[in-house]
């Protein structure tokens, strides 16, 4: 079986590869989720994502887009009035995870501006992962998710968007000692504070973002 994990990380060193994201999943008796790209008529598979031919690029370390984030905003700013999330951290998550880049690819199968895995997306109701509206509307629902559950703790949410929500309960509720999500973090908050002040928020672009708008969440658990 030709497993989309391993289909994405062979695209890892293409730019501007077109990707099919048709995506067919199911959950063995262990629990485990199987996915694949290769269409899948029998059971025990189902399609849980469907998305069009788009072009794909991966960034390990995305690089900001400041005409794409002002492009953007509108989309931003309606998903941070539904669903009760600043804007601010909006940005933030997508300037850490594509760099306001909607073709984005991780090597990890992470898809579009908010870096959705196939399962989060199709349980947050993202039917095309590089539609700028649908993923952000799916990304910020996710995060409004983690937000609620972690009682409100941005930092353990954050950590959560990275790491998955049951690496951090498995951690006593703290940021899970992963590398990559002890990175992660501190360069959300950095963004995000930038964000919210307003002040040359795209770091080493220049570029001014409008103030953000929407509930301020602060709130940072102890180190």
């Amino acid at each position: 079986m030709k497993i989309w994990l391993g289909l994405l990380s062979c695209l890892g060193v293409l730019a501007a590869a077109p990707v099919q994201a048709d995506i067919y999943a199911y959950t063995d008796a262990n629990g485990v989720i199987h996915l694949t790209n290769v269409p899948q008529k029998q059971k025990p598979y189902r399609m849980v994502m469907r998305t069009p031919k788009a072009t794909a690029t991966v960034l390990p370390r995305p690089a900001a887009s400041p005409m794409a984030q002002k492009e953007l905003q509108p989309i931003v700013d309606r998903a941070a009035e539904r669903f009760g999330v600043s804007a601010a951290l909006i940005n933030a998550v997508i300037r850490a995870e594509s760099g306001f880049n909607s073709g984005a690819v991780s090597p990890k199968g992470a898809m579009g501006l908010m870096q959705l895995m196939p399962t989060t997306a199709s349980r947050f109701g993202v039917g095309n992962a590089f539609s700028p509206k649908e993923n952000i509307e799916g990304g910020t629902a996710y995060l409004a998710h983690l937000i609620k559950r972690f009682g409100g703790d941005l930092k353990l949410a954050i950590a959560a968007y990275n790491a998955g929500p049951q690496a951090v309960v498995q951690a006593g509720y703290t940021v899970p000692p992963y590398r990559e999500t002890q990175n992660y973090v501190p360069r959300v908050l950095a963004y995000y504070q930038q964000f919210a002040s307003g002040q040359g928020t795209v770091v080493g672009s220049g570029a001014t973002s409008t103030p953000a708008r929407g509930p301020q969440i602060i709130q940072l658990s102890s180190p």
